[in-house]
Formats: structure tokens, sequence, C-alpha cells
């Protein structure tokens, strides 16, 4: 048997392949998880996608459910979520910090519009760049045309509108990680996280940064379907949809736990929404919206 420095050759030729094949397997982790950064963001930079969610934001209820029968109460998510924004900030005081509002995952904006009714200044941050660029035409421009699908390649034009009334130049919008936002953004009055944390990558951190964004006395509002996907978010980070030690874990136990801290929860409901996709194919989903007030110290 050969020996190379007085060492059987077999032991060094299993070393070497044990060593490869560990670097093997780490960037062959290495790209599946690139892969799947880069699947996110195609995901959110599809011309569809970018019609389905103007008119989930600001297509007439005619135009998002064409029928006599559906859950009408399903419609203007977006507006009910602002709505359920300023319900809890009505009386805030006028100062600078209290009267700014932060929308993380702004989609197409129809929420951050609505929030400059009473905030003086509204920032929309979305991961997605071609959803910001449709937030900032609708700024600058008010409207914006786009199609929606009936049925195959057959498609009707439409035009969103921003409501009349609204200070549009309150609004800036920029793209942005939810989990890795910019330190400079400062602390805001409201913080409106629209079914957002269970599509992001590292829910944790976003959560951890809460405390910082909410001013104290501001308002937090989240809502999710809880809708926890692997193709989102590493099964390790999840916030809910497992058991630990025999025990159901549930997202709003999760949130109760890392929020409880340094907020008071004032409110829970559900809030139902509805995603036209074609004239006949439909998205119907209940959110849970959680409304929190930050404490004072």
């Amino acid at each position: 048997m050969p020996y190379v420095m007085g060492i059987d050759h077999k032991y060094i030729v299993m070393g070497s392949l044990v060593c490869t094949t560990g670097v093997a397997i780490f960037s062959t982790y290495k790209w599946l998880r690139e892969r799947r950064r880069r699947n996110k963001s195609s995901v959110y930079e599809s011309q569809k996608l970018l019609n389905e969610y103007l008119v989930f934001h600001y297509g007439a209820k005619e135009e998002v459910l064409k029928y006599d029968f559906g859950p009408k109460d399903s419609l203007d998510f977006p507006k009910r979520c602002a709505d359920m924004c300023l319900k809890h900030t009505k009386g805030f005081g006028k100062t600078k910090t209290l009267n700014r509002a932060l929308d993380i995952g702004c989609a197409v904006g129809r929420s951050s519009f609505e929030l400059a009714r009473e905030f003086q200044e509204v920032i929309g941050i979305d991961y997605s760049q071609s959803f910001v660029d449709a937030c900032e035409h609708m700024r600058d421009l008010g409207e914006k045309v786009y199609f929606i699908q009936e049925e195959g390649d057959l498609v009707t034009p439409l035009i969103a509108k921003v409501s009349d009334g609204i200070e549009r130049g309150r609004c800036t919008f920029e793209q942005g990680d939810a989990c890795d936002l910019r330190h400079d953004l400062g602390s805001f009055g409201c913080v409106l996280a629209a079914n957002l944390i269970c599509r992001l990558h590292a829910p944790y951190n976003f959560l951890r940064r809460l405390s910082d964004l909410v001013a104290p006395g501001g308002i937090l509002i989240i809502t999710s379907p809880y809708t926890w996907l692997e193709e989102f978010t590493d099964k390790e980070t999840w916030l809910g949809g497992y058991k630990k030690d025999g025990q159901a874990v549930t997202g709003f136990a999760t949130l109760k736990k890392e929020l409880g801290p340094s907020f008071s929860l004032l409110e829970s409901c559900d809030m139902p929404f509805f995603i036209r996709e074609t004239a006949r194919k439909n998205q119907w989903t209940v959110a849970h919206c959680t409304v929190w007030s930050r404490k004072m110290n």
C-alpha cells in the first residue's frame, strides 16, 4: 500500500473527498438560497402581478368583483388598513415625529396615499422596484393606465387614480428590504405592515427593529394571514405554523412574545381581502389584524 509522508494514501483520499463534498454541499446550499432569492425577486417584478396589485389597490368595486354576489366586504383592503391606522391615531398631537407615517411593504401605494390625508409625511417602502416605480408614477401624475386579465389573452384597460383631496406630495417611496431597513429612517407616529411578515426572509429582524421605528405613544398595525412558506422564509425562522415541544406555535403568539416588552396590544380583528386574478379566478383570504401602542418607557 503506497504511503505519503508515512500516511496511508487512502486516508488522504478519503479526507480530501470529505472536504470536497463538504464544500460542494455548502456551495449548493448557497446556490439554492440565491436562486430562491432571485425567484422571489422575479415574482414581484412581473407585469401581471403589478396589474393585479393595481386593481387590488385602486380598482372600483365593480371592476374587482363584477358579480352581484361575492364577498363585497373584502374589497378596498389597502384603504381599510389605512382607515384602521387613522382610527387609532386620531387626536395625535402635531409633533413632527407623530405626524410621520411609515408603510412597510407598501406595494403600489394606496395605503400610503390614504395615510397622507392626515399625516404630514408618509414614507412607503417596498421590496419590488416595479411597485415603487408605480407608486412614484401615481404620486407624480395622480393616475396610471393598467390592464386586467379577463380570460387568456383578453384584457381590459383601466385607470388607477389617487383620490381627489389627497396631498400626494406628502408621500415618498423607496425600494428597501424590511429586514434590513436603512438606519436613518427615524421614528414614526404610525407604522403599517400589511400582509408582510409571512413574506420576509428574516421576520425576527423586522420585528426587533420596530421598537426603534415606532415613537413612544405611536401606533403599529400588522396584518397577516400567517401563510408561512419556505419559498419566502426558512422554516427555522417562521414566526408560527409549527410545533415546539409538542405545543402549537402560532404567528399571533410569537407577535405577542416579541412585541410585548415594548408594545401594548390594543385590538385584534379579522380583515378579509379579495385579490382579482381573472374575471372568474380570484383569491379570498382572511388576514389577522393586530393594533399595538408603543409603550412610553
